[in-house]
């Protein structure tokens, strides 16, 4: 498909130059004499001047992708070394990492949170019907953050 696309644009192109080289050609025969020798020895300076791209740095486009109508040569590559690979993958694997971070992080501290719950519970003289107050358990949650280290 890409070939297709390839040749299909060239045509285009081959058929756009066609026709500009004969509106231009129309419009020549028309110049007088002299505008004509002159806009001539341009056009062959012009050629002159032209800088001749090696072949070896010639780079042909290796696909061609169309979307809502806007058509994109890409060339392959694009020059991706191995650097330049591991330059693009490096922030999601540093994004990877710090949220398995942070999760390993929330379960911790919500392990911390219920043992001490649960630590003040078998260690204290209360009746189970202090325990299933709502109140109650944030009294303990709230008194253990207060309360300094002896």
């Amino acid at each position: 498909m890409t070939h297709s696309l390839q040749h299909h644009a060239e045509i285009l192109q081959d058929r756009y130059g066609l026709k500009l080289a004969a509106r231009l050609s129309a419009g020549s025969q028309e110049l007088p004499h002299d505008i004509s020798e002159r806009l001539r020895v341009a056009r062959l300076q012009a050629v002159s001047h032209r800088k001749a791209v090696p072949v070896a740095k010639m780079r042909l486009a290796s696909g061609v992708s169309a979307s809502a109508g806007v058509a994109a040569l890409s060339n392959g590559d694009e020059g991706w070394n191995a650097w330049s690979r591991l330059a693009s993958i490096l922030p999601l694997v540093t994004l990877v990492v710090g949220l398995v971070a942070i999760n390993v992080i929330q379960n911790e501290d919500r392990a911390n949170e219920v043992a001490e719950v649960d630590a003040a519970l078998l260690t204290d003289d209360l009746p189970p019907a202090a325990y299933t107050d709502s109140a109650f358990i944030q009294y303990l949650k709230s008194a253990g953050k207060h309360s300094a280290p002896e």
